[in-house]
């Protein structure tokens, strides 16, 4: 009796390659190096990156098979703020280094009573929302890595 698939090698959104399966993470769980995961149909894999890394919407985890998972971010709970003026409210979020999915006419986060707050009190709408989300990537081009090296 052998054990479960392991995933070695992360491909990128846009690989080209036909998946045969799909497993659906949020946010915190698409952070990782070394998980179990159960895709969509019941089956469990092993996940095991040289490194831990931020995956997202549209990767696919490549089994030891050769078969190919696909990555879908999950619906969560979030906070969608919407505002007149949403740009200074955009750099209120910024300066407290919460992730954010930035659009057109709507910021999205994580929920947060003190971000709640802050955006009620300069005068957006915030409201409840279950979608997927999928925040911009880190200034330093690392995702969700921290670095300001140079």
């Amino acid at each position: 009796m052998s054990g479960p698939s392991i995933a070695n090698t992360l491909r990128r959104a846009g690989h080209g390659a036909p998946t045969q399966g799909l497993c659906r993470l949020d946010y915190e769980a698409r952070f990782l190096r070394r998980k179990m995961l159960t895709d969509d149909a019941g089956t469990s894999f092993l996940v095991d990156l040289p490194q831990t890394v931020s995956v997202d919407d549209g990767d696919a985890f490549e089994l030891d098979d050769g078969r190919l998972i696909a990555v879908v971010a999950a619906e969560e709970a979030l906070l969608e703020i919407t505002a007149h003026q949403l740009l200074p409210l955009v750099w209120h979020i910024g300066n407290r280094h919460c992730p954010a999915q930035i659009e057109e006419a709507r910021v999205l986060v994580q929920p947060d009573h003190v971000i709640r707050d802050l955006m009620e009190k300069l005068g957006a709408c915030v409201r409840d929302v279950r979608e997927p989300f999928t925040p911009e990537g880190g200034a330093y081009g690392h995702g969700r890595t921290h670095s300001h090296a140079h």
